[in-house]
């Protein structure tokens, strides 16, 4: 089946970055590296843990040679308590050394995390969207968990696992170096089988990664336009695209699968070869008298104990190719630089002291393209003067909210700037803000979320906040005021009440620009004047660029700029614009029919 031009266009999407194994590697000692002493302590303990541990061999030797000699049964006590102590002492070491290197490991991937969520909460709004909310989701869901589990079991074990193979093969030798070279038989194959491995196992991972992504895509895309795919009738083929997308992720996981069961059986070959070549050269050197019955059967028990901490260590192998991918896809994100504001983009001068009043915004010469050579805004210059309520009207499709999100920082234009003066904000420091007609309510009681614009902000000013956007008596009316848990799980609240939160964040904040982006275009025709009043009271005393879909909060601005096509086109007062014969009075004439046809 050919793919649609919806298909290809998500094959093609620009995936956020991917950092280098180099890279990688250093973010992590940049990671560790506060925390030496913690990994050093870590890694003695385990050190000290697995040399008490492999007592264990020479001890049970021990016992295989005086029963070879046939001594008294009172002589195996010694032996016996020793093997005791050193059980104990090696689980009580092993346990402490395993915590720290744990502890080590939560604590390096909390910072990680940190980092990660801060940068991806700062990436460009137009690199989200050209990579994809399923590639970022799926960094943040199924990325982090793997290098959590990692860090949880892999990383101890991997540690324990590493020390043991080391400090065994020296215990080898000292009982005679011939049981360490016996031994080392196997190590060619289990090394040609670690690098076949890694060969093959590290782009599959990261073919996974990226299956997984457009799968998360797929669905999120689906599921979001489930409306429209109902309307017209096409739910089979956006069924036909997210079965493809999950069968390519389940085909790239049963490779694998297949994968890893190969790298099993040529582990079973090398510890087969390497048991046999020990107890060979244990039977010999014993029949030339040049070691004991005891000293043999302890070169024989070490190397069957490095069957766990080999195989564990290989096998572990997979879930460090698979975290390493996706610490990659982490660190490539943790690593993006912190884009400068966008009004800081661009050749305008910054005004001279005195010359301009604090909240003066300047637009100048800004052309803007989400995608290259479309642009949506060309040429546009504007000035909203200190304190003006400037409407900003126009057809869909006139660029009108690409404006006002430039102005408000969300995006930076492609070229030309934008400049504000008096950046201070006066409530948390937000020099502009932005409300539109999507606001978010987060869950947990009504205060916290009002207090998102403001953490210090006291309950009586949040009831005056409240107060001026009339909300405050159907907030008390709730089962516990301003306690009353909201969002998911919690009360459900009108289209015009969300609106009413939002408008009461910005009291809060108290920016000295504000952009509303048909900040009441979700409360229909009943809350429309309730909530246009509060809206107005909200940028009372502050410039204010209202994006307006009722051409009633055009009338009532200061000034309105009319857009067609990614231009300003007119700039006036209502009644001038009105009298004249441009586009804002074919707007006007068309509106107030309708309204007086309804």
């Amino acid at each position: 089946m050919n793919e649609t031009p919806t298909e290809q266009h998500t094959d093609t999407r620009e995936l956020l970055p991917v950092a280098t194994a180099p890279r990688t590697r250093a973010a992590v000692r940049d990671l560790v590296r506060p925390y030496r002493g913690l990994a050093a302590g870590g890694f003695a303990v385990m050190i000290a843990a697995t040399a008490v541990g492999l007592l264990v061999q020479p001890l049970l030797g021990r016992i295989v040679d005086l029963v070879a000699d046939q001594r008294p049964a009172g002589d195996l006590t010694l032996p016996v308590v020793l093997l005791v102590l050193v059980a104990l002492a090696h689980g009580g070491t092993t346990a402490l050394g395993l915590s720290l290197v744990s502890r080590l490991g939560e604590t390096v991937l909390a910072q990680l995390r940190e980092r990660f969520v801060e940068k991806a909460l700062r990436l460009p709004l137009e690199q989200v969207e050209k990579a994809g909310a399923g590639d970022l989701t799926a960094r943040v869901t199924r990325d982090v968990s793997v290098v959590g589990d990692a860090v949880r079991s892999a990383l101890p074990e991997l540690a324990r696992s590493l020390l043991a193979i080391l400090l065994t093969l020296a215990a080898m030798a000292a009982l005679d170096w011939r049981f360490l070279v016996a031994a080392l038989l196997a190590v060619p194959i289990q090394a040609s089988t670690a690098r076949w491995y890694v060969r093959h196992a590290v782009p599959l991972y990261a073919q996974q990664r990226i299956a997984t992504g457009a799968q998360q895509q797929q669905l999120l895309d689906t599921i979001a336009g489930a409306g429209t795919v109902r309307a017209f009738r096409i739910e089979e083929q956006h069924t036909a695209r997210v079965t493809r997308r999950s069968s390519t992720a389940v085909e790239l996981k049963m490779r694998g699968i297949r994968l890893v069961l190969d790298f099993y059986n040529r582990l079973h070959v090398a510890e087969y070869l390497g048991l046999t070549a020990v107890l060979v050269t244990g039977f010999f050197l014993v029949r030339a008298d040049s070691v004991s019955i005891g000293t043999a059967t302890a070169a024989a028990l070490y190397f069957h104990s490095l069957f766990t901490p080999v195989n564990s260590a290989l096998v572990l192998l997979d879930d460090a190719q698979s975290a390493t991918a996706s610490l990659a896809r982490l660190v490539g994100v943790a690593d993006e630089p912190t884009p400068e504001p966008a009004r800081a983009r661009g050749t305008a001068e910054p005004s001279r002291p005195g010359t301009e009043p604090d909240g003066t915004v300047t637009v100048i010469g800004i052309d803007h393209a989400y995608v290259p050579g479309q642009h949506v805004l060309q040429n546009v210059d504007l000035t909203l003067r200190a304190g003006e309520r400037v409407a900003l009207v126009g057809p869909s499709g006139a660029g009108k909210t690409t404006l006002a999100k430039l102005i408000a920082g969300v995006h930076r234009p492609t070229s030309g700037s934008v400049h504000l003066t008096g950046t201070g904000g006066r409530g948390n420091g937000l020099p502009v803000a932005l409300v539109t007609q999507e606001t978010h309510v987060f869950a947990g009681p009504l205060a916290d979320d009002l207090r998102l614009a403001r953490a210090d902000a006291t309950d009586d000013e949040l009831r005056t906040a409240l107060t001026d956007v009339e909300a405050l008596d159907w907030v008390e009316a709730l089962p516990d005021g301003l306690q009353t848990v909201v969002g998911d799980g919690g009360h459900r609240l009108t289209s015009a009440q969300v609106q009413q939160l939002a408008l009461a964040r910005l009291m809060l904040a108290d920016p000295p620009v504000a952009v509303l982006d048909e900040a009441t275009a979700e409360a229909g025709s009943t809350g429309a004047r309730l909530l246009e009043k509060a809206a107005g009271r909200a940028v009372e005393g502050r410039t204010a660029l209202v994006v307006a879909h009722r051409l009633t909060q055009a009338a009532t601005a200061d000034r309105i700029v009319v857009m067609e096509g990614g231009r300003i086109v007119e700039s006036g007062t209502h009644d001038e614009l009105r009298a004249g014969s441009g586009p804002y009075a074919s707007l006007w004439e068309t509106w107030s029919g309708t309204r007086t046809a309804r």
